[in-house]
């Protein structure tokens, strides 16, 4: 070895001048040196969790003093020099790895770099792989050096088994780290195309190490420090904020959207844009003027409502701040779908809205009644009592006494009468207002018909128009129509015309020819207790809206053709199956 080097130095210290092609190898290394400590104070400075930044800065160091000593192989003096150099470079090298790794795991989320059985295994493997390098000039195993003169006067490296099997291990390690960044751009849906070439170049030399294997026009070195010098100019001073974005969106599966500080669109994921297309046109644009949907998420945390496949769902809009460089420069709006909760707490509204309502009911409809039935039943007792003699027996009772008993007996019966209608209705609606869980196909015109059976229907006349097939819960759908015919025949007279038919829009409705329902009392109808009619409950209608609402439908009262009243219910799905017997 000593021989070797010693015949190489007539060499590499001849008189001839250096090449182009040797400038262009000094150049190209030497930029990456100063390129790479010239990212260590950017590296220090990105917004980033500690693990992410502490990777990155070790690994634009490592590979600025790798591509330092790379330069000075190409370019020392003395053989003895050069050869120094090289097995130099070999350590430092290698030491990129450990960072490489580190970054990658830290950066896309993972804690592998913490893992202390992985930290002590890579300590023992490196320091194994190291003493094997600094050894080469006892054992010659890694590598041997001859003298060359192409492409430019070198020392020209020949590499061992060992060599192969320590690059190989190195590569197949930094591939790993590769894969993990690649898993992470594809998760969060960005257009991360610019950082897929970023990181592609750490890869490009790749080709150049293996081409100088086999070609003498390519020096037989690693190249590996000009890929990371390149990596870290493009993600340090080219692509710092959507490298930070990057990082942050792999934290939501959400829906993301990133905005300036003047709330202008600067960059979204591919999940918003399912939800919001008009963002691939907005970048630069206000919030607001893009997605009006979206004009109070950045300043309150709000529920919006979508229509997404025809499905209602639900999304909270949370905002966090947004830095690069740890300048505050907007903020990330995540959108997470919260359909289930928002479904849950809707509902659970919607109950205690019928408790609260049931409550209401019972303490005033229920107690007036009582109160009547109580007063009577008193006045039957004390009767009865005045009409009793000292032995037992009863006295008759003359005819005014048996009037006021008969009325009060009759006031009795007519108030449990009403008691009982009134709790009737109580359960209906308490029923009918819960969700509708699995509807079927139902045939509209089926359902009038049997409905039309049920109910007193006096001389009036039903007219059905249609024969529509609705996805529906039939009990409940039969219970709303025959609601619906009542009021009719109610408020329209005994010889009312009752017409139902199938809406243009999705729906259907009922009407009648009786007097109709004043514009200024329609959104009083629905309202629990609202009646014209002494007798009446005031839940008829009431009910027909809960059943509506547990089925996602609505309902509007207007004119009918004739005059009468007329009743739409929209928002009906047309089933595709065969109606359910």
């Amino acid at each position: 070895m000593i021989q070797l080097l010693g015949a190489a130095g007539s060499v590499l210290t001849g008189s001839g001048l250096p090449t182009p092609t040797f400038w262009a190898y000094v150049l190209a290394f030497g930029l990456a040196a100063v390129v790479c400590f010239a990212a260590i104070p950017r590296a220090r400075a990105i917004n980033a969790a500690d693990d992410t930044r502490n990777g990155l800065v070790a690994l634009v160091a490592v590979s600025g003093v790798w591509a330092a000593l790379q330069l000075g192989y190409l370019a020392a003096p003395t053989p003895s020099l050069q050869y120094g150099f090289y097995i130099a470079g070999l350590v430092v090298g290698l030491s990129t790895v450990g960072p490489w790794l580190y970054f990658c795991s830290a950066y896309t989320g993972r804690s592998l770099h913490n893992n202390p059985t992985y930290q002590r295994i890579a300590i023992a493997v490196y320091l194994l792989i190291v003493a094997i390098k600094i050894t080469n000039p006892i054992h010659g195993l890694y590598f041997t050096a001859t003298p060359a003169t192409t492409p430019f006067t070198h020392l020209m490296i020949d590499h061992g088994t060992l060599h192969w099997l320590a690059m190989g291990l190195a590569y197949s390690l930094a591939t790993v780290g590769i894969f993990m960044l690649f898993e992470l751009f594809a998760q969060v849906d960005y257009d991360t195309r610019p950082f897929v070439g970023l990181v592609g170049l750490t890869a490009l030399p790749v080709a150049l190490d293996i081409l100088g294997s086999v070609s003498p026009s390519v020096i037989d070195m690693s190249y590996s420090a000009l890929g990371v010098a390149a990596f870290a100019v493009g993600v340090l001073f080219v692509y710092t904020d959507r490298f930070e974005t990057i990082q942050l969106a792999g934290q939501y599966d959400s829906p993301v959207v990133v905005l300036g500080d003047s709330d202008e669109i600067r960059d979204y994921n591919r999940r918003a844009a399912e939800l919001f297309p008009a963002l691939e046109d907005g970048l630069g644009e206000e919030l607001a003027a893009v997605v009006p949907t979206l004009s109070q998420c950045p300043d309150t945390e709000a529920v919006i409502e979508l229509e997404i496949d025809g499905e209602t769902r639900y999304f909270q809009s949370t905002t966090n701040p947004f830095s690069a460089s740890r300048v505050q420069l907007g903020r990330l709006l995540v959108l997470t779908d919260v359909t289930a909760q928002e479904r849950y707490r809707r509902e659970l509204e919607a109950q205690n809205e019928r408790l609260e309502q049931f409550t209401g009911m019972v303490s005033h409809d229920l107690r007036n009644p009582l109160n009547v039935a109580q007063g009577n039943s008193e006045i039957i007792a004390e009767l009865i009592a005045a009409a009793e003699t000292d032995d037992g027996e009863y006295t008759s009772l003359n005819a005014e006494t048996m009037g006021t008993l008969s009325n009060a007996a009759d006031t009795l019966s007519r108030t449990l009468a009403r008691m009982e209608l009134l709790i009737d209705d109580l359960l209906v609606l308490a029923r009918e207002g819960q969700e509708i869980d699995e509807p079927e196909p139902v045939s509209l015109a089926a359902i009038v018909e049997s409905c039309w059976a049920m109910v007193d229907q006096k001389a009036a006349t039903l007219v059905v128009d249609d024969d529509p097939t609705v996805e529906a819960d039939p009990d409940r759908l039969q219970q709303l129509l025959e609601n619906l015919f009542r009021n009719a025949i109610e408020h329209g007279g005994s010889d009312v015309t009752i017409r139902v038919g199938e809406l243009d829009d999705s729906g259907f409705y009922v009407e009648d020819d009786g007097p109709g329902i004043p514009a200024d009392t329609r959104e009083d109808v629905f309202e629990s207790g609202y009646t014209t009619n002494r007798e009446g409950t005031g839940f008829g209608l009431n009910i027909v809206s809960e059943i509506v609402a547990a089925h996602g439908w609505e309902i509007a009262v207007t004119d009918g053709e004739d005059g009468g009243a007329r009743f739409e219910i929209t928002g009906v799905d047309a089933a595709e199956g065969e109606p359910v017997d």
